[in-house]
């Protein structure tokens, strides 16, 4: 049976995981994966805390419904940011997002 550690394991590694991909990496899709994984081990742990815990109410759920929400928003706007980048710079590099000034 897993316990609420495996979760917790777990959910860090993600975290872990898209910390790295969204620090190291210069592409910007890389990049935004990266903040994506960050997010679903921060749902994990939120959905585990609420599993596992002794509330009655799901507010760990309400809560991952609404990171879901906000991730779906980010990826619009950044999805939007990096097609400019490419249309005018041909290339999805992070360090052209300074080009992007008015």
């Amino acid at each position: 049976m897993l316990g609420l550690n495996h979760y917790l394991v777990l959910a860090a590694l993600l975290f872990c995981i898209g910390f790295i991909g969204a620090v190291a990496k210069r592409n910007a899709i890389a990049v935004l994966m990266g903040v994506e994984l960050m997010l679903n081990g921060v749902n994990l742990n939120l959905v585990a805390f609420d599993r596992f815990g002794n509330h009655a109410e799901p507010l760990g759920q309400a809560f991952a419904v609404f990171i879901v929400a906000v991730a779906a928003a980010e990826v619009a706007v950044a999805l939007a940011m990096i097609l400019t980048l490419y249309r005018k710079r041909g290339n999805t590099n992070v360090d052209d997002l300074e080009g992007l000034k008015w």
